[in-house]
């Protein structure tokens, strides 16, 4: 989502993250399961945008190129996180999702961050529909294999996150081996850079 939280208005105000105008997110009155995910889904975009800048500066030979990662190269892997965004995202959906995990996507790099970025949006703008207490439920699903699976949503959320931090953390090892610089990307930093941001829309807003 291009937004996220905001302090109910008073009595009767809803704590729960939405969208705001201004693509940034505000603190809610109260961190709830849903609060921290859509924190989480949040953060994913920020840091892969981040991620992009560097990888920008890598020419499309270098960023394809077989570096021994388990999808072979930088790209193979962001098209990974992407396959991986839209079953995850299926599941909680309830839709059947049938694609590989290496399956790919997008050849094109520009193609190819523009539908992660979207993904990851689509993938906020449904989790702040739902109600609190879906992040409190259980996930049903089938594996490729066709086993079926039940977990927490809240530890399905959590394995979503995470795995995000788990291949950009690879992507940037093999992107500073190449020449590329690699910001900070650490959840601390998003949580800084959103709270400078909100800071400077309320100094603005008062002005």
């Amino acid at each position: 989502m291009d937004g996220g939280f905001q302090q109910p208005a008073g009595p009767g105000g809803s704590s729960h993250p939405r969208l705001s105008s201004r693509g940034r997110l505000e603190e809610p009155a109260m961190i709830t399961w849903k609060n921290h995910f859509l924190y989480l889904v949040d953060y994913q975009h920020w840091a892969n945008d981040k991620l992009f800048e560097c990888l920008d500066k890598l020419s499309d030979e270098a960023r394809k190129r077989d570096e021994g990662l388990f999808f072979k190269s930088i790209h193979g892997t962001a098209n990974h996180l992407l396959v991986n965004n839209q079953l995850w995202f299926g599941r909680l959906k309830g839709e059947a999702q049938e694609s590989r995990s290496d399956q790919q996507l997008h050849e094109e790099w520009r193609e190819l961050k523009q539908a992660l970025r979207q993904t990851v949006r689509h993938t906020q703008h449904w989790l702040q529909a739902q109600p609190p207490e879906f992040f409190e439920g259980e996930l049903h699903f089938h594996s490729g294999s066709g086993m079926e699976h039940v977990n927490w949503v809240h530890d399905v959320l959590t394995h979503f996150a995470t795995h995000y931090a788990h291949h950009r953390g690879q992507i940037a090892a093999i992107a500073t081996k190449l020449g590329a610089p690699i910001p900070e990307m650490d959840f601390i930093y998003y949580r800084r850079d959103m709270q400078d941001s909100l800071a400077n829309s309320r100094f603005s807003a008062a002005g």
